[in-house]
């Protein structure tokens, strides 16, 4: 075995063995060769090299993502962890867990003028859980910073920051350690829920409208026992998203389509008294918007580690997983004589006919895509959604619910799309489908440097000439101004892109063809890219119609 001559190296690589992080993904670079040298050399270890550090940051997050466990991104002193910072942001806010270990220089040589060096300590103060500011010499002190960290961003679900300062010689080696790390016990486990639910289940039972909705969620988390209570009690609305990965065909997975329309009646008709939330973040601009105009008089958010203010009117959190919540609470409650539900069940029905009536006579455009494409998903596979149009489109079609959905709504910017849908596929084994946009695919384009993207990774790529979120959003004007600087408009595709990293390349510009090709790409035994061009000028105006025409 070879080890690093470093004792400070040698002690980060043997506290993250002692803890059970093994997936390393490592951005080349000189600083931080004791750190991959170590790495690199253990078989305790599996090492990923990625050199563009932002997507390398964005791929490990795909992995912690779908495994729920730690992945560390290496890399070297500079610039380096700063290019980490988007994926260390999307981390946070959706409770990933992250462990980011930069190479540094020693105090001494900081702010003298050195290449590569910049003030590295505290550099995502605001976007994390623990900054580990280590000291040059192998010390306990550091040690319980390492474990510490690495256990945090474990239990509290999130990113950690380790900073390690090496001085050179970089690049030498010994066969046996010589140190013998303090791993800290430290468990930072959350205190046993022991509330009195009973106040609270007088209120839900004395309530005849009550709204339950849900946020990015884990598929397959919530017991069947509790999502089918739920659906049935006609005093209550459950409504998903398509990142909520939760079924019912009571529940309402279309929210959009359903508040869109709804005039002031409407909106006082379905204002619930009770407002439950639980899971991450909600993509629906007009559900927050619903929420925050006709608040609830109480709004209870259900998640073991925080709850956000989203809609102004929380008004208690419950830190407690939900299903461990709901076992504790459904049994005090009981069904309430309501037509909340039933109202809710009529309209939800209306506007299904109103939907299919629309897209039966729409052109070929992304909504036309999107209704074509999202039936024709694999069972029991993965979709990865970009940022942007993609993922507000998805919210409007049905799909199949063997089908786990991701998408990066911590922050929700289109920066490392590509690049965590490699890493998620890599980690599930699933067959995975990113449907991107072109803003989203060019602007990562680096995700496919990449030499660990499984065969059974595919992505379909929605060219429609720029930014077609722009032209949906309220201001909107055809200029000049518009097109250069908030459209991005361009002539770009992926084919150079498919072609030099040896992906199979399809295309499609009109339903035949978009059919055709979606069978040779779904049979393809390589990674893939089906390219669909979409027109430009359409797209806006079939959306804004389809909300007009959802009405009587």
């Amino acid at each position: 075995m070879t080890y690093p001559k470093i004792p400070l190296a040698q002690s980060i690589i043997e506290i993250c063995k002692a803890k059970g992080l093994t997936e390393i993904v490592i951005s080349p670079g000189s600083r931080n060769a004791p750190l991959t040298i170590g790495f690199a050399s253990n078989s305790a270890f599996k090492c990923y090299s990625i050199a563009d550090e932002r997507s390398a940051a964005f791929f490990a997050l795909g992995m912690a993502q779908q495994t729920g466990k730690p992945v560390a991104v290496v890399c070297t002193s500079g610039s380096a962890l700063l290019n980490y910072y988007p994926a260390v942001a999307e981390a946070f806010y959706s409770q990933i867990p992250l462990v980011i270990i930069s190479a540094d220089r020693p105090l001494d040589k900081i702010d003298i003028g050195d290449g590569q060096t910049i003030r590295q300590q505290n550099v995502y103060a605001n976007h994390i859980l623990y900054s580990a500011n280590l000291l040059a010499e192998a010390s306990q002190e550091n040690d319980l910073k390492i474990s510490d960290a690495i256990t945090l961003a474990q239990v509290k679900k999130g990113p950690v920051h380790i900073n390690a300062p090496f001085e050179e010689p970089l690049y030498e080696t010994v066969s046996d350690v010589s140190v013998n790390p303090l791993i800290s016990e430290m468990t930072f486990e959350n205190a046993n829920f022991a509330e009195d639910l009973t106040e609270f289940a007088s209120k839900w039972n004395a309530s005849a409208k009550k709204l339950i909705l849900v946020g990015v969620n884990a598929p397959n988390e919530i017991e069947q026992n509790f999502i089918d209570q739920l659906a049935n009690d006609p005093s209550v609305v459950v409504m998903t998203e398509t990142t909520s990965n939760l079924h019912h065909p009571n529940f309402v997975n279309n929210i959009d389509t359903i508040i869109t329309p709804f005039t002031e009646e409407d909106f006082k008709e379905f204002q619930p008294d009770i407002l439950m939330t639980f899971g991450g973040m909600v993509v629906s601009k007009r559900i927050k918007a619903f929420l925050r105009k006709y608040r609830p008089k109480s709004h209870w958010h259900i998640d073991s580690l925080r709850a956000y203010n989203t809609f102004n009117a929380l008004t208690k959190h419950f830190e407690i997983s939900p299903n461990e919540f709901f076992e504790k609470f459904l049994p005090k409650t009981k069904d309430v004589e309501s037509d909340y539900n039933q109202k809710m069940q009529e309209l939800k029905a209306f506007r299904k006919e109103k939907h299919d009536l629309y897209l039966s006579k729409i052109p070929f455009s992304d909504f036309k895509v999107f209704e074509k494409v999202m039936p024709s998903l694999p069972q029991n596979s993965q979709l990865q959604i970009s940022n942007s149009s993609a993922i507000r489109y998805a919210q409007l079609v049905d799909i199949d619910e063997t089908i786990s959905v991701f998408c990066n709504r911590g922050t929700s910017g289109i920066d490392g799309s590509t690049s965590t849908a490699v890493g998620a596929c890599l980690a599930s084994g699933q067959e995975t489908i990113l449907i991107t946009g072109d803003i989203s695919f060019l602007y990562d384009s680096n995700g496919l440097w990449n030499n660990y993207i499984p065969k059974n990774f595919k992505i379909i790529l929605l060219n429609n000439g720029g930014g077609g979120i722009f032209r949906i959003l309220p201001g909107h004007q055809e200029t000049p101004v518009f097109n250069t600087y908030f459209e991005t408009s361009h002539c770009l595709t992926g084919e150079h892109l498919a072609n030099m990293y040896k992906f199979d390349y399809y295309t499609a510009s009109d339903e035949e063809s978009l059919d055709n090709s979606l069978n040779e790409f779904y049979e393809s035994k390589n990674q893939s890219i089906l390219e669909v061009f979409t027109p430009t000028l359409k797209n806006d105006k079939i959306l804004v119609d389809y909300f007009k025409e959802l009405v009587d």
